[in-house]
């Protein structure tokens, strides 16, 4: 098949890309990977609400029985849910089904190892090889009472609802905060909700009716306008909204406004800090704004940038031990409270944030300006390595000799070519990314 692996997890269209037999191919390659390290012969298995999540759930059970693993069912749950359960539950892995911010036709796999964390290139690449080798495949299925089986398990809820909740600090309180929940129609609608009513505060929550189809459909992290418009409504201090499989956080203030995730990044950083909690700096990736750099440096704290995808940010973290890091687009990482992106645990602190503080969202989590950024994503023809394309380092170069900073790369999932270009002056940015656009269709589109 090759090049199974994405940038998280395995994804695409499911019944074409993501089948039921590449689902169980791809549970037996797990497993015998899994296998190999072996403590408890159990692995925790969490989907979020797509109607394909039947079809390709019950494929991965298939697949990691046939290989001798007993599978722990949990249902709709927050990827991060996935990550601390199965550390806590003493698995050998755990496995969430979901293709996050995606719209419902897509589904994808990703995997965590027995300490909840997401898998490294290298152990991916080996998954990969199992899958591609059917003699092993086939060799590594079991018979009679080697067999696997599987059970359904309804409340380990409430033990990750306990541990999110254990990270707002004790001593203060949501009492008398009005909060619009946006739940993405995902697998936060229920958990969501319950810890911030059992918090005290006042929650209005929307999207927490999944159909199986309307997940991510006009609602939750991606289309936070919506959310704006019934935070003014409500007279609401804040909205949160949630994406599908609830590991990113998208914040709206008390007048419908988005509030950018880099100033987002900023603001809990400089919060941390004051309260004696951040450590190691701060990490996020190559498309987070110069400005957040410069504010960061302003109050002494270091920024680490890494590749795209949160999997990176975690990975840099640990190397520079630090506490904190995120992307712009919603993932934000307490390593101290949860081991990847987790929205629920973000959105207390945010709020720990604006309890302590005494200020409104826009005030609080507006704590600086951003230097005008443009991105645009091209489809092309083909992936040429970057580095062949023939007059694209000295374009480059005189896009740097005038301050500005460029990012380009490929998408990880999709034909596309992603650009960015950012400086301190909107209309240099304008008329160089003009020149950049022309340029890359003329060469790959």
């Amino acid at each position: 098949m090759g090049n199974l692996f994405g940038t998280d997890g395995v994804r695409g269209e499911a019944g074409i890309f993501l089948d039921a037999i590449t689902a169980l191919k791809l549970a037996q390659a797990a497993g015998i990977y899994f296998k190999k390290h072996s403590k408890t012969k159990k692995i925790l298995l969490g989907k979020d609400t797509r109607r394909s999540g039947y079809m390709i759930e019950n494929a991965l059970v298939s697949g990691l029985t046939s290989v001798g693993y007993d599978v722990m069912q949990i249902g709709p749950m927050p990827t991060p849910a996935i990550a601390y359960l199965t550390e806590t539950m003493r698995c050998d892995a755990g496995i969430m089904l979901s293709a996050s911010h995606n719209s419902y036709e897509d589904n994808g796999v990703k995997f965590f190892d027995n300490h909840g964390n997401k898998l490294s290139s290298d152990i991916e690449k080996k998954i990969e090889q199992i899958f591609e080798n059917e003699e092993l495949l086939k060799k590594s299925q079991c018979t009679h009472m080697e067999i696997g089986k599987a059970k359904r398990i309804n409340d380990v809820i409430g033990r990750y609802i306990v541990s999110i909740k254990s990270s707002f600090p004790r001593e203060l309180s949501l009492s008398g905060l009005r909060i619009v929940l946006d739940c993405a129609n995902g697998a936060g609608y229920k958990v969501g909700p319950t810890i911030l009513e059992e918090l005290d505060a006042d929650v209005i929550t929307v999207n927490d009716e999944p159909n199986g189809y309307n997940i991510n459909d006009n609602c939750g992290a991606l289309h936070p306008k919506e959310l704006g418009k019934l935070v003014v409504q409500y007279r609401a201090d804040i909205g949160i909204a949630l994406d599908g499989d609830a590991d990113r956080l998208v914040v709206v203030d008390e007048n419908g406004d988005v509030i950018d995730g880099d100033k987002l990044i900023g603001a809990l950083a400089v919060y941390l800090k004051s309260q004696g909690k951040l450590q190691g700096g701060c990490v996020t990736t190559v498309m987070s704004n110069q400005a957040l750099e410069d504010y960061l440096s302003s109050h002494d704290i270091p920024l680490y940038r890494s590749n795209v995808g949160d999997k990176y940010v975690l990975e840099l973290m640990k190397e520079k031990k630090s506490n904190f890091g995120g992307e712009q687009s919603g993932h934000i990482i307490f390593a101290d409270v949860a081991k990847t992106g987790d929205g629920l645990a973000s959105a207390l602190q945010v709020l720990a944030l604006l309890v302590s503080t005494k200020k409104e969202a826009s005030v609080a989590l507006n704590p600086f300006e951003l230097y005008p950024q443009v991105l645009k994503n091209l489809r092309v023809e083909e992936k040429k390595p970057l580095d062949t394309i023939e007059g694209l380092e000295e374009l480059l170069q005189s896009f740097q000799s005038v301050g500005l900073r460029d990012l380009i790369r490929y998408s990880g999932t999709e034909k596309k070519i992603r650009l960015l270009l950012e400086g301190k002056e909107k209309k240099i940015v304008d008329e160089s990314m003009e020149k950049l656009q022309k340029f890359i269709q003329s060469k790959l589109c």
